[in-house]
């Protein structure tokens, strides 16, 4: 996932991404994008990722516009039709990412990790990655309820390891801060 639908931009159809990374070049060169479409809530009842649908795009052109990429896709040519896209997650093939450096994540990797502290207690699992503006912030919790139970920021000074292979982040964190 590199960025979720914010708005649309303009008259003819495109779309204004929030990308989750600083230097979202995956975003820009994509030929493609998937966009991860929730339903609209229903009688009040809210709609889980569960129930989204995939549905791929071409890209005609992607460009920087004041902090998010305005995007162009192939069959959205007016704004109704970019509106409905409004809060739809942005996913991309994993060939198109450009490879991370020895200190670097992408967030998509952070997902699902355990999270420990340096006294080995388990803190949960990685269950969302976000950007406040000034450093990630992963949320611990459950999984499968997707209950948030903390919210750590992703600074060195937290963060003492991750371990992508182990799929295992070691962090100076305790339980109940």
């Amino acid at each position: 996932e590199l960025g979720a639908v914010q708005d649309a931009q303009g008259l003819q159809g495109q779309i204004k991404v929030r990308p989750h990374s600083s230097d979202p070049v995956a975003l820009l060169s994509s030929k493609e994008l998937w966009l991860s479409l929730i339903p609209r809530r229903s009688a009040g009842v809210a709609a889980s990722h569960e129930q989204a649908s995939l549905e791929l795009y071409k890209v005609k052109q992607a460009k920087m516009h004041s902090g998010t990429v305005v995007i162009a896709l192939d069959g959205i040519t007016d704004r109704d039709q970019a509106e409905a896209l409004k809060g739809a997650r942005i996913l991309v093939a994993r060939e198109v990412f450009p490879k991370a450096g020895s200190d670097s994540y992408y967030w998509v990797d952070l997902i699902g990790c355990k999270a420990i502290n340096l006294e080995g207690e388990s803190l949960g699992e990685v269950i969302d990655v976000n950007d406040n503006g000034a450093h990630g912030i992963i949320a611990l919790g459950d999984p499968e309820t997707k209950t948030v139970k903390q919210l750590v920021p992703f600074v060195k000074e937290a963060v003492q390891n991750v371990d992508i292979a182990n799929r295992l982040i070691t962090l100076d964190w305790q339980p109940d801060w």
